[in-house]
């Protein structure tokens, strides 16, 4: 099979006209995620008082969400309407990089968080010497461009694969599906996945999870008011970041298992979770808990107020 062939989107046949309803439905939710990520970014931009590393990287957070979305939606939503449900081989490269790119942007977002509250509640008074802007600009910069050069790296090698099947079973392009497409060996493509893996996710989970140890400690020897402060800035980012790594865990792990082992409606839900729950959580957590943000949020919709 030539590589110029396409790949075709088998869990969009059959579905009748129940494709409108869910198009219905996916149009509703990718407004709401726009709507609510771009009233977020908004708040902070036209706030200088928001303009410090946290509301920063949490405007960094939603940006992310519009950017890893825009890779979805516009195609699955026009995919319900046709009858073809097909696509190249090129543009399937492209998806799983913008997708993917979008889920390790959003795991070293919340790695620089988690740094950011550690140096704020363990040297508040070397806060501003540590999370300096040129500091928050390089790490976000390397943010940006190191998952776009590795995911950009595995693309290429999958574009080089001799294909012998050409149906996927999922409503995305996914590079760990198209490789298994292959008929050549794969052994280089899975080390990059390997290396992928470890270097966007697993070593910013660690580090997370050093933060947050660190934090704890320390705030279980502070005083309650102390404590109660540093809780309130950091349970927002926790709960983002379990939810976000729930999801992803459920994509990976439905990644190695035969989707036939499951239910069409559970593998797609578990495929699409961390693409369409994040997106519109994160900005529902941060507005309902940072006092700071949810007053700017409701003076935009309310200048009266």
């Amino acid at each position: 099979m030539e590589n110029g062939t396409s790949f075709y989107f088998m869990l969009f046949e059959n579905i009748g006209n129940i494709r409108y309803v869910f198009f219905s439905l996916g149009f509703i939710l990718y407004s709401a995620i726009i709507l609510f990520n771009v009233i977020i970014i908004l708040a902070i931009f036209l706030e200088r008082t928001l303009h410090q590393p946290m509301y920063i990287l949490i405007s960094c957070l939603s940006i992310n969400s519009v950017f890893g979305t825009a890779g979805f939606f516009p195609r699955v939503l026009t995919d319900l309407l046709s009858d073809t449900n097909s696509i190249s081989l090129d543009a399937c490269v492209l998806q799983t990089i913008v997708i993917f790119t979008y889920a390790t942007n959003e795991f070293t977002i919340l790695m620089v968080m988690a740094l950011d509250r550690l140096a704020a509640i363990s040297k508040p008074l070397q806060y501003h010497n540590i999370i300096t802007p040129r500091f928050l600009s390089v790490m976000l910069g390397i943010n940006m461009a190191y998952p776009v050069i590795l995911l950009g790296i595995g693309g290429f090698l999958s574009t080089k694969l001799r294909m012998c099947g050409n149906k996927l079973f999922k409503v995305y392009c996914h590079n760990y599906e198209v490789v298994k497409l292959s008929c050549e060996s794969t052994k280089t493509n899975n080390i990059i996945g390997l290396f992928i893996l470890i270097s966007t996710t697993v070593i910013p989970l660690s580090l997370i999870s050093y933060s947050y140890v660190k934090i704890l400690i320390i705030c279980q020897r502070s005083s309650s008011k102390f404590k109660g402060k540093a809780y309130q800035t950091c349970i927002p980012h926790i709960v983002v970041l379990l939810n976000f790594s729930i999801a992803v865990i459920s994509d990976v792990t439905l990644s190695r298992v035969v989707i036939s082992q499951l239910p069409t409606w559970l593998s797609v839900f578990l495929s699409l979770e961390f693409l369409i729950v994040p997106p519109i959580l994160n900005p529902l957590v941060y507005a309902l808990n940072l006092p700071d943000i949810r007053k700017k949020i409701i003076r935009l919709i309310n200048p009266s107020k």
